[in-house]
């Protein structure tokens, strides 16, 4: 078996668990369809190359002109605030129940109150948030009342956007959405069936109009025709993510005879191929609408590394190290040698000797001799939450006077002790064994057809 084969089998079994009895219904890719995939994929990229530019370990096009908060999503340095849990439209696409309105909140997160979630921001020294929902216009006074508070505190220094499906975007509240320092509003059209009329009321008030839509297949002839428009009227950027399949869309989207990749999580083929054959029309037409396809890989690896490496900053010892997917690592050495090791070394804070066991930043192993020793590679990551779990190492910080974010620290892995060449090797040159690549570097590319 090989190891495509186990991972493979890995995403098979957790999609199977995902969806239970209904994993039966979904029509996967066949081998055959896969290779046929595969080729039709790669004759859009060739014929775009030179065309666009790639970037984020080659998951996401055409980074050439990407809004700056789409950029900051990429950096790690973006916040979304659900404003609320409670939509006016009926998406198929949409991945989660909004019925609920709910209080506003991150990922992990409440915040009551905007003077906290804008102080929240400061203190992790966010560059960019944005106000999503539901329907973030369902709400207009709070919504309103975290944007004044979040350009109060920050300003300039922060970049604000709006997620909106547009139904109740009038003159009025386009107005005050600018007048409080909303510098993006990103519509999604397909909730209004590709209507444009809100949208245009707001190109020329809002700084900044972008078009944020599942590529959806049914609806390719429909863009093309729109993009001219788009641009004419002023939209700055058309984003187009990739379709996702959740418990909650199942049953809308299994009606619309998609094939299905697994993978992270399972994705639609057919999204992915419109996406780039929606920035194919555009370069070989000379529009001026700037298309970027989001793919779920990307979404999925970025922001989870962006959110790892700020959280880290609060709990990692100055001896550990950041890995370039977000990891903590933390390296130790054992054996009778390690005080012997260790006592060349002058910054107490790069090493830490407990008995036998020397924990050490991976800076200080370059010229040491390893001989008879062993090399334990352990891997954690930090995430926040609203309050403490006790079930791990945690930090509370202080955003207010009554409100603490904790920041905790997990393992994502059990000891990996390294062979003798694999120490060896990693002491001189920095390099870890390729079985570690899963923590130590984002994957490239996009996701593979499977």
């Amino acid at each position: 078996m090989t190891a495509d084969d186990d991972y493979l089998n890995f995403y098979i079994e957790s999609a199977k668990k995902e969806y239970g009895n209904k994993y039966d219904s979904l029509r996967f890719l066949t081998p055959e369809e896969a290779v046929s995939a595969v080729l039709q994929r790669k004759e859009l990229l060739d014929s775009l190359k030179n065309k666009i530019k790639w970037d984020y370990s080659g998951t996401k096009a055409d980074c050439e002109n990407l809004s700056p908060g789409c950029r900051l999503c990429g950096s790690g340095e973006w916040s979304c605030l659900f404003i609320n849990n409670k939509c006016n439209c009926a998406c198929f696409y949409c991945p989660a129940s909004q019925d609920e309105k709910g209080v506003p909140a991150t990922n992990t997160v409440t915040f009551p109150a905007p003077e906290e979630y804008a102080a929240y921001l400061k203190k992790f020294g966010f560059k960019g948030a944005s106000i999503s929902g539901g329907e973030p216009l369902l709400t207009p006074k709070l919504t309103l009342a975290f944007i004044r508070a979040i350009k109060k505190a920050l300003g300039g220094s922060i970049y604000l956007w709006m997620y909106t499906n547009g139904t109740l975007a009038d003159d009025e509240i386009l107005t005050q959405l600018r007048d409080a320092g909303l510098d993006e509003i990103r519509f999604d059209i397909g909730a209004t069936s590709y209507k444009l009329d809100n949208l245009k009321r707001a190109c020329g008030v809002i700084p900044t109009v972008t078009v944020e839509i599942p590529a959806v297949p049914e609806e390719k002839e429909l863009l093309r025709k729109l993009m001219p428009e788009l641009a004419d009227c002023g939209v700055k950027h058309l984003n187009l993510h990739q379709l996702r399949l959740t418990p909650y869309n199942f049953e809308k989207l299994i009606k619309r005879n998609y094939t299905y990749i697994h993978g992270e999580r399972v994705t639609v083929l057919e999204s992915e191929l419109t996406a780039l054959e929606l920035i194919k029309y555009g370069k070989d037409n000379n529009i001026s609408l700037p298309v970027n396809y989001c793919s779920f890989v990307y979404k999925n690896r970025f922001q989870a590394v962006g959110a790892r490496r700020r959280n880290a900053a609060f709990i990692m010892k100055d001896y550990e190290a950041l890995t370039g997917n977000g990891h903590i690592r933390t390296v130790s050495i054992k054996g009778d040698r390690a005080g012997e090791i260790a006592a060349p070394f002058t910054d107490g804070r790069l090493f830490m000797l407990n008995g036998s066991e020397l924990f050490v930043h991976s800076s200080l192993l370059a010229g040491l001799d390893l001989s008879g020793l062993q090399m334990t590679v352990r891997y954690s990551a930090a995430r926040q939450l609203g309050s403490v779990s006790y079930h791990n190492p945690f930090m509370e910080v202080k955003v207010t006077k009554s409100k603490k974010i904790t920041v905790e620290r997990y393992r994502t892995g059990g000891d990996i002790i390294l062979e003798a060449d694999e120490a060896a090797c990693f002491a001189g040159t920095g390099v870890m064994p390729v079985r570690l690549a899963a923590y130590e570097q984002i994957n490239e590319g996009l996701q593979e057809y499977v």
